[in-house]
């Protein structure tokens, strides 16, 4: 393989998580990576050290302006492949990959689609029926490719950090000892979390309420109210508008209070971590559910509709959680046993053999 491998991702971290951590496992085997997205990429660019970035225009898929930004996307994605000349075109959702990859499916190019979530996303749908191959993170639960052949089970690829903390060791509660409860809604935090955990922790009874230690993240206009509710009630909180150590975060809770998109639920799963998960009312096709449905079947945590978990309801699941150390441990298990090891080795495998196959062919 002498073209470098083009990697096309949407402008969210569970896309670019991914991304990343594939990019990592080809540059160690010696292969050139460029990026190729839209203008938001530039904020993530130090992500994909000595990687080449290249931009193309798209819009979301539902904007008026998508037909046309989108075909002005395919004509540019194209040109600049044909230009690079890559040994395959690698997306991973989100609509500034939709032009990337349809681009590679008319120039002939080797290609494959890495799907997060339980459900298929509308950008990968849009493709899955041309490209080579189709990548998932999970078993796909709705919108599978026609042919089914092409589907590979490689689960998600990780950060390394996350990689870092596999199986990290879990702090059973302790009769007395502090209780370690970690609370996020995702890269911009969800506002239903900042109104209803902090309502629900004040309710507990004094004998728990005082044992908490909440790490939280909030939106920007939510973080003082917030703060001011536990400080109120006496409940010890960290608060913050993002965590760049997240998944050291989650190593040290005993619980975790989250959506439930496909990067969370991964990281869950590789560091061992049981959740109560609600998954985002309002994410397209509803693709949080699927994600969650999965460690709850597993016995390795809860899903509750964010239209169900009041204060009151999330008040008493606190207390009979809390009050079992021994069911949370095992949930901590059964969440770490549901973890595909190696994805990022898989889906390079994946890759160099779409290469191959292509060169050899030609």
């Amino acid at each position: 393989m002498t073209g470098p491998i083009v990697l096309s991702a949407g402008g969210t971290g569970g896309h670019l998580f991914p991304a990343q951590a594939l990019a990592g496992e080809l540059h160690k085997r010696g292969h050139g990576i460029v990026v190729m997205t839209d203008a938001r990429f530039t904020n993530y660019a130090t992500s994909f050290p000595g990687a080449r970035i290249e931009t193309v225009p798209s819009a979301p898929l539902n904007s008026l302006l998508a037909p046309f930004k989108i075909a002005a996307g395919i004509l540019l994605a194209l040109a600049k492949l044909l230009r690079l000349k890559p040994s395959a075109v690698i997306g991973f959702g989100g609509y500034p990959s939709v032009p990337v990859m349809l681009a590679a499916v008319l120039g002939r190019f080797p290609t494959a689609i890495i799907e997060q979530n339980a459900v298929v996303g509308r950008a990968n749908r849009l493709v899955m029926n041309h490209v080579r191959r189709v990548a998932a993170a999970f078993p796909i639960a709705r919108f599978a490719p026609r042919d089914k052949s092409k589907i590979v089970l490689t689960g998600n690829p990780l950060r390394p950090e996350v990689i870092a903390l596999w199986g990290a060791a879990y702090d059973r509660p302790s009769a007395d000892g502090v209780l370690h409860l970690l609370v996020f809604g995702g890269s911009q935090g969800a506002r239903a979390l900042s109104e209803i955990v902090p309502a629900a922790a004040i309710r507990l009874p004094e004998a728990l309420r005082s044992r908490l230690s909440i790490v939280q993240q909030c939106r920007p206009e939510d973080i003082e109210k917030v703060r001011a509710l536990y400080a109120q009630s006496g409940i010890r909180a960290e608060l913050r508008q993002f965590f760049t150590d997240l998944p050291e975060r989650m190593a040290r809770a005993q619980l975790v209070i989250g959506r439930s998109g496909a990067g969370t639920v991964a990281e869950l799963m590789a560091i061992g971590r049981p959740a109560i998960l609600v998954p985002l009312p309002y994410a397209l096709d509803d693709n949080q559910a699927p994600n969650a449905e999965i460690l709850a079947r597993a016995g390795a945590g809860w899903m509750v509709a964010e239209r169900d978990l009041g204060a009151d309801r999330l008040a008493g699941m606190l207390v009979e959680i809390f009050s079992a150390p021994a069911d949370l441990a095992a949930r901590a298990r059964r969440a770490h046993d549901l973890a595909i090891p190696g994805a990022a080795e898989k889906l390079a495998d994946m890759v160099e053999e779409l290469a191959q196959k292509h060169r050899s062919a030609a």
